[in-house]
């Protein structure tokens, strides 16, 4: 088979599969040459196979696109034979964990999806200002970064984390980890071995409980109440680590008092065992007080503090930071050049400047005061719409409150979601956060922080039609 031949059924293939879509641009035959190591002529040759069979359309002056075909199925009574993956023991374990990314629908007219932000409260001249000044900045050296990320935003978050936080720590300590997800992957692999156990809460955040699980760590699960972990249970429990959001529980939203706190650490140190605390949405506070963190308690010894500006800034920056004790910071630092080298520069370097000049703090506060008007708008249409039918749980803080739906058990729960999507409206229910135990009704996780006013008000009415017509 010549390498035009090749090409062209290479090429084929992938637009009748739909990976290159009806209408869009094709490569140029010079770039596509260049990347291929091939001869133009050579691509020249299958492009004008593709034209004779329609499948690629041209215009002079306009670039080679796809023509308005359909993707085809493979032809019936052919049968692909597809061995099992031969996969590793953590291959295994990961194959077993549900999928739970589901992209975003346009057919939705609102959705409740925990962790969107809107794209108008993004700072986009502020921070299109910071990186530009980042990549005009004299470089004698392009190399390697530090792989615990760059000093200068170290610096910048330890000063941060004492005005807003009041944790004392060394920019050493800190590590800028690709998202919390990164930094929670770096506990599992550092801290856990097969069989060690940890502790969940129940409800609780389930990708943090399947991370520690692919490891071949084992789950012991307790319950939460309105104040978050019911340290009372620790002592029945041997255990190597514990995850916990202390200043609001995920997802029930309850902030753990002081004598819980001390019961948890006091724990930590009978047990020999570290505690991984989780300060995700920690910038939002509305009817209460900002909350210190665990790791600012002088019992704290082997507390881990976790955060991120997923909720300030957005999920798509993958920037997070971890704070380890003094003895772990060398092994967390290894690690982490082992999985990616660093975290990429440039968004540091960005993040720096605006923690440096004031600008994160200022957003921050534009960002709390926003969302404080979605969450108060939330909660009115709520009362008004659906009154005495929801109990609500979980508003005074973050960007997300739990809506619990007393009068529907949780066998219509497929049938309420169904309905709902039918609608327009996105909901997600609390069901996969529980792990041993199932929600005593049907509970709903409603975010916020991705609708505008509008969207909210619109999506309490649709929310409150399924209500009826799933109860009646």
């Amino acid at each position: 088979m010549n390498k035009s031949r090749g090409i062209y059924q290479d090429i084929r293939a992938q637009i009748l599969d739909g990976t290159y879509p009806a209408g869009s641009p094709m490569p140029s035959t010079r770039a596509l040459a260049l990347e291929l190591g091939v001869a133009r002529t050579t691509v020249v040759t299958a492009y004008d196979q593709l034209l004779c069979e329609g499948l690629i359309e041209t215009r002079p002056g306009a670039p080679t696109r796809v023509a308005l075909v359909h993707p085809v199925a493979p032809p019936t009574g052919t049968k692909t034979e597809i061995s099992r993956p031969n996969l590793s023991a953590y291959g295994l374990r990961v194959e077993r964990i549900p999928p739970r990314y589901t992209p975003r629908s346009d057919e939705l007219r609102v959705d409740f999806r925990y962790g969107d932000l809107t794209g108008s409260d993004f700072p986009t001249q502020t921070w299109r200002r910071a990186l530009a000044q980042a990549a005009s900045l004299a470089c004698p050296t392009i190399a390697y970064a530090d792989p615990r990320g760059n000093p200068e935003l170290r610096k910048a978050l330890q000063a941060y984390l004492w005005r807003t936080r009041g944790i004392r720590c060394q920019a050493d300590q800190l590590l800028i980890v690709n998202g919390s997800q990164q930094g929670l992957d770096l506990c599992a692999r550092l801290l856990l071995n097969p069989q060690d156990r940890f502790v969940m809460e129940e409800p609780g955040y389930a990708m943090a409980r399947h991370l520690f699980m692919s490891v071949g760590a084992q789950p012991v699960s307790l319950k939460v109440d309105h104040q978050g972990l019911d340290t009372r249970k620790l002592t029945e429990v041997e255990a190597k680590l514990a995850y916990v959001t202390p200043s609001h529980q995920f997802p029930r939203g309850g902030v753990m008092p002081l004598a819980r706190r001390q019961e948890l650490l006091e724990w930590s140190e009978a047990n020999d065992a570290y505690i991984v605390e989780d300060d995700y949405d920690g910038e939002y506070r509305y009817d209460i007080k900002p909350v210190p963190p665990l790791i600012t308690l002088t019992a704290a010894r082997r507390t881990l503090y976790l955060g991120t500006v997923s909720k300030t800034l957005s999920p798509m920056l993958r920037l997070g930071y971890l704070l380890v004790p003094e003895p772990l910071a060398p092994v967390f630092a290894t690690a982490k050049e082992l999985l990616d080298r660093h975290t990429p520069t440039l968004p540091q370097d960005a993040l720096t400047a605006l923690l440096q000049s004031g600008a994160y703090e200022r957003h921050t506060r534009r960002m709390r005061r926003r969302n404080g008007e979605r969450r108060g708008a939330l909660l009115k249409h709520l009362q008004q719409t659906l009154g005495g039918q929801i109990e609500v749980e979980g508003a005074d803080a973050g960007l997300h409150l739990l809506a619990w739906l007393p009068n529907l058990p949780v066998h219509l729960e497929t049938q309420l979601l169904e309905l709902a999507r039918r609608k327009g409206l996105g909901l997600h229910s609390v069901t996969p956060l529980y792990h041993q135990a199932t929600p005593p009704c049907i509970g709903l996780i409603l975010g916020y922080a991705g609708l505008s006013l509008s969207q909210i008000a619109l999506g309490v009415r649709l929310l409150a039609e399924v209500v009826r017509q799933v109860d009646g």
